[in-house]
């Protein structure tokens, strides 16, 4: 026990879980950067296109990527399409069960916390075009291999989920709570609120 009559592991977990605040700074400065590039690019693309006569391409990278303005009425890669209405829902859907977790989880790694952001960011970007003209504007275009076209959006949403699970599986520091401690700690804290009530009773 310490001083304050905590257990070493109740101490240290402090300092692995970020404040609301902070979870709350990082996630929206992170979704807004994601929205805001993605947005501006598309914008580029589609003044490009608008002034190309409707179509337009260009070499990124020759052999490798190129850019190409294609209207996707479907998710992120061009699957599903003609469902945008489904695909707005989701995409809210989304965005309310990450802010949920994020506000209520008390255990969440820093990475976890900029990964799921960044899968929010990208919901959003594409959510917005989905609602403002009815498609989301594609442009990233593979030449070494057959993949559908994507966009800023389409690539934040694929890297975050890969950083959100890294952050989950490898640095979350609810991995790193002794299970056993975990529950005393919590059976500990209800005995203390069934004390108080009763004492303010």
């Amino acid at each position: 026990m310490t001083a304050s009559g905590s257990s070493p592991e109740r101490a240290q977990a402090p300092a692995f879980a970020p404040s609301l605040r902070w979870r709350a700074a990082v996630a929206l400065g992170v979704a807004g950067v994601v929205v805001a590039v993605d947005q501006a690019t598309k914008a580029a693309v589609r003044a490009a296109a608008a002034a190309g006569g409707g179509a337009w391409g260009a070499d990124l990278i020759p052999g490798v990527i190129g850019l190409r303005f294609v209207r996707n009425t479907g998710a992120a890669f061009s699957l599903g399409e003609g469902f945008s209405g489904a695909f707005i829902a989701l995409a809210v859907a989304v965005i309310v069960a990450m802010t949920a977790y994020l506000a209520r989880t008390r255990l969440v790694s820093r990475v976890e916390v900029a990964g799921l952001a960044m899968v929010a960011g990208g919901a959003v970007g594409n959510a917005i075009d989905r609602a403002a003209f009815g498609y989301v504007t594609d442009f990233f275009a593979t030449e070494f291999m057959d993949f559908a076209v994507f966009n800023v959006a389409d690539i934040g949403i694929t890297v975050g989920v890969v950083v959100a699970f890294i952050g989950f599986a490898l640095l979350s520091p609810a991995n790193k709570v002794d299970a056993t401690a975990e529950l005393n700690r919590r059976d500990a804290d209800a005995a203390a609120r069934r004390a108080e009530r009763r004492r303010r009773g």
